[in-house]
């Protein structure tokens, strides 16, 4: 632990190797109670980030999330809300992360944040660019029929920083409408 950046998440079974399971969630638990590291969920810990406004703060949902998929070898994608924020089509940050698994289905609270996890068909994980499949995610969130003329061109404007070779690839596995927005991406 003393080798990990502040923010990264880890859980009991990281630690298996030193014990079994219950000596290693009592260690974490005497960790959490000298303030060495922040429980974040159950079962999930963080060594804290310092901010100079807030004091001592836990990984942000984006983290716990990247840290539970590697935890249980699952696949994730930001969906709704979320991509949308995180392609800068929206500014409100949302109450409830919603990501898109092949792993299990769950509801995770993390303070008053819900962090959820459901389950979709290996054709929305095929994607291969970051941005292609945020750009993808957020399109479907806002919805063919209230997108704006503004919104389509800030997609396009972050699609064409993306890998073409990916973004060839990943137009396919789009819906129609969502595809030709993509289309102008790679339009000369």
């Amino acid at each position: 632990m003393k080798k990990a950046k502040r923010g990264v998440v880890f859980f009991a079974a990281d630690f298996t190797v030193y014990g079994n399971t219950k000596s290693c969630s009592k260690a974490l638990e005497r960790l959490t109670e000298q303030e060495k590291i922040m429980r974040v969920a159950r079962g999930i810990y963080a060594i804290p980030q310092k901010s100079q406004f807030f004091g001592r703060v836990a990984s942000g949902t984006e983290e716990i999330a990247q840290g539970i998929a590697r935890r249980d070898k699952a696949r994730i994608i930001p969906t709704g809300l979320f991509a949308e924020n995180l392609l800068g089509l929206s500014t409100q940050v949302p109450a409830k992360t919603v990501y898109l698994t092949d792993g299990t289905p769950r509801k995770i609270m993390i303070g008053k944040a819900a962090l959820i996890f459901k389950k979709t068909t290996p054709k929305n994980l095929a994607t291969y660019g970051k941005i292609s499949t945020l750009a993808i995610q957020a399109l479907k969130s806002i919805g063919k029929k209230r997108i704006t003329d503004y919104e389509i061109e800030k997609v396009v404007t972050i699609l064409k920083k993306e890998n073409p070779k990916h973004l060839a690839h990943d137009i396919k596995l789009a819906p129609e409408w969502v595809r030709e927005i993509m289309r102008k991406a790679v339009a000369v």
